[in-house]
């Protein structure tokens, strides 16, 4: 038994609770229990499913006959292209403001821009100390 191994009586007390991850999702919803959802990883759940239909689009469609195409295989494999789009293009926005977030929290520290006045007037600052400390 390693340290990672519960070895006392019952579940393990804590914010982990056994069967809650997103495999037993759909486990326990089937059961009847109250499951809190994990949002990210429904929505990641979802990508991942319309990328698996997009790609099953395309090998249907590289297989076809172009000429023999129904337009319906082919308004929604185009509907799936613009859901994983579009579903692409929010991943990004979301990442960008959890970035801005985080920025944002760590206040000035790292603001990207370096001010070479202020750093100027800091090295002045301590030659000045030490010509006043070592007599030079």
């Amino acid at each position: 038994m390693n340290d990672m191994d519960w070895g006392g009586v019952g579940d393990p007390e804590g914010p982990f609770v056994a069967g809650t991850q997103a495999g037993h999702l759909a486990a326990l919803k089937a059961e009847g229990a109250p499951v809190e959802e994990d949002e990210i990883a429904v929505a990641q759940w979802l990508f991942w499913d319309y990328v698996k239909d997009l790609r099953a689009h395309q090998a249907e469609l590289a297989q076809a006959d172009p000429r023999e195409i129904e337009p319906a295989r082919l308004k929604k494999a185009v509907e799936t292209a613009r859901t994983v789009r579009d579903a692409i293009s929010l991943l990004m926005q979301e990442r960008n403001k959890v970035d801005k977030l985080r920025k944002d929290i760590a206040g000035g520290v790292g603001g990207g821009s370096l001010d070479l006045d202020a750093a100027r007037d800091e090295v002045g600052r301590r030659l000045a100390c030490l010509r006043r400390a070592g007599g030079g």
